[in-house]
């Protein structure tokens, strides 16, 4: 039986075969979209190298669950949705988009393996894929051009609205998803007017059977049929070619990169990437200069991760210093990125050529030095974009040119000459092990004194010299002694681990802070080691890497452990009117994965209550305590940790648990603050268990 209607590939309009048109369209869109990837490439080319070749397992799951999952987009439940849908429609699509290429040259052509009945599901599938695609989009654009979620606004001082482009982009998908179904839908309305025996079925409720209804329903015309068929087609053959064009143009290049992003994102957490891949650390300083200058100074991952920024601002709302207002944003570290990227290399002509630093052209010093290094902005972006890296790569540059903020100086230059932010001396800091009364409960060995134990207690700085956080010590020793550890602690051997002054720029300094503290930790021949601080097991264990043969863990994982093993038998809680909250630390939560211990610990306390805030796990809103940021002075509207102390109250409670000394510090400080004195307090985790273990 002849066909109904003419088809594309042997129509002609004016006397000139279409087949022309289906033969240009792909052939100037393919060619075009190849001249704008090569350019788009080249940066990535000049980038500078990294290491993220290895792991190829864990990399490919990442990619199946982060990626093709979509396990993050639920987060955010709405645009999650929506941008799921919108996923899994062009997925499915993708193979129908091929096929129309090449139909509009060859007529009969068919998928190989789709010419029965897989094919016919599939037909189905598709045609409600299209249809649920066109919905999602509608709501989208509806969503983002008249309500306007707050995350997706751009203060003028970051440069133009999204808003334009975004819509523009999901009328495109629409655009598609209604020539594609109109194409169809034109045939069988075609097939159905000429009285055809077999007509073509056409899923109930989807785009092609609304159309086709109507269409049959108006009486439409054989002429109106073909023009209707012929001319979607084109329409949607234009326009797929046209977006394919566009995608690498802004924001929506993630559709092309975001894949090989999530391949390539970090696998590790915690960690901070070297000065230079392939650069020992003992080589580091014959390098003309640290850090990230000019553009070209970042990694092609670091680049790849601006190409891929979707602008959803999911990183820049889970971020603490947004949210108290900083100046920093991480979304526009990405998108700032970007245009600079697309300026120094156009698609035609001579590129703008950065003068000077990026820092002052391009990023703002406050901007940089704002960054806490919680980890929320990473830990919340849907494809792998990673931030720290780059932050601390600028923060390098800016050592490197002398420009440090003044009130970070004098701590720095402490530890440069002390071991510690504050300046003490070093017999100081096992000073609270030699307190009378509490040497006579609880003595503590000193591997700087010659003695000898299997378990290695790293204080760090902060739970040495602090009055207050000095407990802290005393109650890790306290459990330690308990559970029968044979423990001591490096003394004036010991300087700070220098979590923070790695994140702070100061490279060549923690690598002398590093190279000290393995080597007196070698040699006191220890077999584990355990820390009440975060930030020391975050550096011991994920920067010093010399350490790795060496177990260390946190104190609540030892807890843990040793009341399944019956060592540890809590008491009741005395006070039954308190109501606890923990605080998870973002150095032992987001950057290493410690979340279950504590609160299994504090929930085998006895008739504890506990209630989780807000945020909580990995969506804890950082202190802003992190080590140095204890002595940096940014311009905020209010303080992160009263921030924290008011969503803790939020939730019921008045008592905040942590187990970082830092958050500690931050929280009974924001406690006054915020005029919560009597109403609120805060504890170590290693002070409240000590206080109801059964001796």
């Amino acid at each position: 039986m002849e066909p109904v209607l003419i088809a594309p590939d042997s129509f002609s309009f004016l006397g000139i075969p279409t087949i022309i048109l289906s033969a240009i369209i792909p052939m100037v869109g393919v060619g075009l979209f190849t001249y704008i990837m090569a350019k788009r490439i080249q940066p990535l080319l000049n980038a500078r190298k990294d290491a993220r070749f290895d792991s190829i397992p864990e990399r490919i799951m990442k990619v199946v669950l982060i990626y093709l999952a979509q396990l993050r987009q639920p987060r955010y439940m709405m645009a999650g949705v929506l941008h799921i849908i919108i996923f899994f429609g062009f997925l499915s699509l993708a193979l129908r988009s091929t096929q129309l290429v090449v139909i509009g040259m060859f007529n009969d052509f068919i998928v190989p393996g789709f010419g029965g009945i897989l094919g016919k599901i599939y037909n189905v599938i598709k045609d409600y894929m299209a249809t649920a695609v066109f919905g999602a989009c509608l709501v989208a654009a509806i969503r983002r051009g008249i309500f306007q979620p707050e995350r997706y606004s751009v203060p003028k001082r970051f440069g133009k609205d999204h808003t334009a482009e975004a819509v523009f982009v999901l009328a495109i998908i629409m655009t598609l998803m209604c020539s594609e179904s109109m194409f169809e839908s034109a045939y069988v309305a075609a097939e159905i007017k000429s009285g055809a025996e077999h007509v073509a079925f056409m899923a109930p409720g989807t785009l092609a059977w609304f159309f086709m209804k109507m269409l049959v329903y108006k009486g439409a015309s054989m002429e109106t049929l073909q023009t209707l068929h012929v001319a979607s087609y084109y329409v949607h053959d234009f326009v797929f070619f046209f977006f394919l064009c566009f995608l690498p143009m802004g924001k929506h290049f993630h559709v092309i990169t975001s894949i090989f992003n999530v391949y390539f994102m970090r696998i590790k957490t915690g960690n901070i990437k070297p000065i230079q891949y392939g650069v020992a650390d003992d080589k580091i300083e014959d390098l003309p200069y640290f850090g990230v200058k000019k553009l070209e100074d970042f990694t092609w991952k670091h680049i790849l991760d601006f190409y891929s920024c979707a602008d959803c601002g999911r990183c820049s709302d889970q971020c603490p210093a947004r949210t108290v207002g900083r100046s920093l944003s991480p979304r526009f570290i990405s998108i700032k990125g970007r245009d600079a990227i697309f300026k120094q290399y156009p698609l035609m002509g001579e590129g703008h050529k950065q003068e000077g630093l990026i820092i002052g052209s391009i990023y703002d010093e406050d901007e940089i030095w704002s960054c806490t290094t919680c980890g929320a902005c990473e830990q919340e972006c849907p494809i792998g974009i990673e931030y720290i890296d780059k932050i601390v790569d600028m923060r390098r540059a800016m050592v490197d040119e002398g420009m440090v903020p003044q009130t970070l100086q004098k701590p720095l230059q402490a530890i440069s000459k002390r071991g510690n932010p504050w300046g003490k001396v070093e017999k100081k800091r096992a000073e609270w092990a030699e307190d009378k009364e509490f040497a006579a409960n609880c003595p503590v060995k000193r591997f700087d004194n010659g003695d000898k134990a299997e378990t290695l207690y790293f204080v760090d700085s902060i739970t040495s010299y602090d009055d207050r956080m000095r407990n802290i010590a005393k109650s890790t020793a306290l459990v330690l002694n308990h559970v029968g550890e044979d423990f001591g602690v490096l003394g004036k051997d010991e300087k700070d681990s220098g979590n923070e002054v790695r994140r702070f720029g100061e490279e060549l300094m923690f690598q002398d802070l590093k190279n000290h503290n393995t080597e007196m930790i070698k040699e006191t021949g220890c077999k584990r080691i355990v820390t009440s601080d975060p930030h020391a097991l975050n550096a011991l264990k994920n920067d010093y890497g010399t350490l790795n043969d060496t177990p260390i863990e946190h104190i609540s994982q030892t807890i843990l452990r040793e009341i399944k093993s019956g060592k540890v038998r809590l008491r009741k809680i005395e006070d039954d009117t308190k109501v606890y909250t923990y605080h998870d630390p973002c150095y032992l939560g987001r950057h290493n994965g410690i979340y279950d211990e504590p609160r299994d610990v504090l929930d085998a306390i006895p008739g504890l209550k506990r209630v989780e805030m807000l945020k909580s796990r990995d969506r804890s809103f950082c202190c802003s305590g992190g080590g140095l940021m204890l002595f940096y002075e940014p311009h905020e509207e209010e303080r992160m940790a009263v921030l924290r102390v008011k969503m803790a109250a939020t939730a019921g409670a008045n008592v905040i648990v942590t187990a970082c000394p830092f958050c500690l510090v931050n929280m009974e400080d924001a406690i006054k603050v915020a005029n919560l004195e009597g109403k609120m307090e805060a504890l170590d985790f290693v002070e409240l268990v000590e206080k109801h273990i059964i001796r």
